[in-house]
């Protein structure tokens, strides 16, 4: 566990006693704060019984707190928490900010920071396995893996790799990155933000706390570029890459199968010119991008069962997540004479209307079974230009898919929405999608030797 002196003697309230909340609570306590602490939920509130007073803050007056502690999911710009703890002139502040005051206390060590719309936690995981395979000290956390507040601190010369979503960084004040990385930026999350510009100002917030460090951006789309571009004018010091920048390091072939298609090798180079900056040689940085095993629900390898693929791609939250995975399996001419090989399962809770970026890649669908809320609307848009088969139901799209597929097809859950209609969240959502696979193939390990079915 991190604690830190900075924290001994000062009065804190907790709101929310999940993974985050609960490590921030602990690290708080054990580095002799005072906390008060909340949550909804009775079996949230139980460890901390007799450890902690147990009170709503919004029932509190602040005077004296030195700040409020609060989850990354609660809705600044709705809940009440957030006024009541402005009128006392208090910060309102995530585990990431008390990680980033507890810094001092830790042995000398470098912080990478990585955000981004899509790919960031791929990204934070490969940059973590390649530093690992290299033999550099790390722990990821963040949006992330452990809580970083939970983890014990690294040795000297250790490197924090860290996931970073927007609504982290809106609780993070003084977080100085060595490394602050940019993946990509599309809409997303504008249930939060008041406009596109909000969201990727919240982003952009991460560089503007960094003193000295490095600027590091993937300058493929406009916002990102505009954003190189002002730090550059700012005198600042950036770093600007492409995915082609993998290539020219010869760092292109040998990457592992977890790594397939166009969004993966962005992430790869984004990886890449981290681990470079951080004084890693190219061989150290191709061990481990041969031997990286991939994330869960992130593109994730099934099994194979009769001649099909089956992937798990539930973190594709939105249409430009999904998208760079039906660009991930074009037609091969020496697979079924060239024809389309995609089964698609998509639908959920949509965050948006239309296909997106998901329209560019519907040569490559030979079938679309739609599922959940979205469902209808996906079967409208889809109808006319793929076959397409309305399903509700993530259970009924796997057993038509599979009696649809031919060998060298995939199956592949990349739902271009949110879970939230029929799920508690995407990893719910794709736990449930593997256990249909294994039921109805009769597969009973995944690739990796795990159980797919409970």
């Amino acid at each position: 566990m991190i604690t830190s002196s900075a924290f001994a003697g000062k009065l804190f309230a907790v709101l929310g006693l999940a993974r985050s909340g609960a490590a921030a609570a602990e690290a708080l306590l054990a580095s002799g704060a005072e906390v008060i602490a909340w949550d909804r939920q009775d079996v949230a509130r139980a460890p901390f019984e007799g450890r902690c007073r147990l009170i709503d803050p919004l029932e509190l007056d602040l005077t004296g707190f030195a700040g409020v502690v609060v989850s990354p999911g609660v809705p600044l710009n709705t809940h009440p928490i957030a006024p009541h703890t402005w009128q006392y002139g208090l910060p309102m502040i995530g585990d990431i900010e008390l990680f980033a005051m507890a810094r001092a206390d830790l042995p000398a060590h470098r912080v990478v920071g990585i955000t981004g719309t899509n790919g960031k936690s791929t990204t934070t995981a490969l940059v973590h396995h390649i530093l690992q395979t290299a033999g550099v000290p790390s722990v990821m956390g963040g949006n992330i893996g452990d809580p970083i507040l939970a983890q014990e601190p690294l040795p000297e010369g250790g490197v924090y790799v860290l996931e970073l979503s927007s609504f982290q960084i809106d609780l993070t004040f003084t977080l100085d990155c060595d490394i602050a990385a940019l993946t990509n930026i599309t809409a997303d999350h504008l249930d939060r933000y008041a406009s596109f510009d909000a969201y990727a100002a919240a982003k952009t917030r991460l560089f503007a706390m960094q003193q000295n460090g490095l600027a590091l951006i993937c300058d493929e789309d406009a916002p990102t570029r505009t954003i190189a571009a002002r730090l550059e004018d700012e005198g600042r010091p950036v770093a600007r890459v492409r995915t082609a920048d993998l290539a020219g390091a010869g760092l292109a072939d040998g990457r592992s199968p977890s790594l397939a298609g166009p969004h993966n090798a962005q992430n790869a180079a984004v990886a890449a010119a981290i681990c470079r900056q951080l004084g890693l040689s190219d061989d150290q940085i191709a061990r481990g991008l041969a031997s990286y095993p991939g994330l869960p629900h992130r593109m994730e390898r099934i099994c194979e069962a009769a001649g099909v693929i089956y992937i798990n791609d539930s973190k594709a939250t939105n249409t430009a997540s999904a998208a760079p995975a039906l660009a991930a399996f074009p037609p091969d001419p020496a697979i079924n004479h060239g024809a389309a090989r995609i089964h698609w399962i998509c639908g959920g809770l949509p965050k948006e209307e239309g296909l997106g970026a998901c329209a560019d890649h519907l040569g490559n669908v030979a079938a679309a079974y739609t599922v959940g809320e979205a469902g209808p609307m996906f079967a409208d848009l889809l109808e006319g230009q793929v076959r397409t088969e309305r399903c509700e139901l993530i259970s009924e799209a796997v057993r038509r898919a599979r009696d649809a597929a031919r060998p060298g097809d995939i199956v592949l859950l990349s739902p271009a929405c949110a879970s939230y209609d029929q799920f508690r969240d995407y990893e719910k959502r794709g736990t449930h999608f593997r256990q249909m696979v294994g039921a109805m193939t009769g597969c009973d390990t995944d690739v990796t030797g795990r159980s797919i079915l409970p």
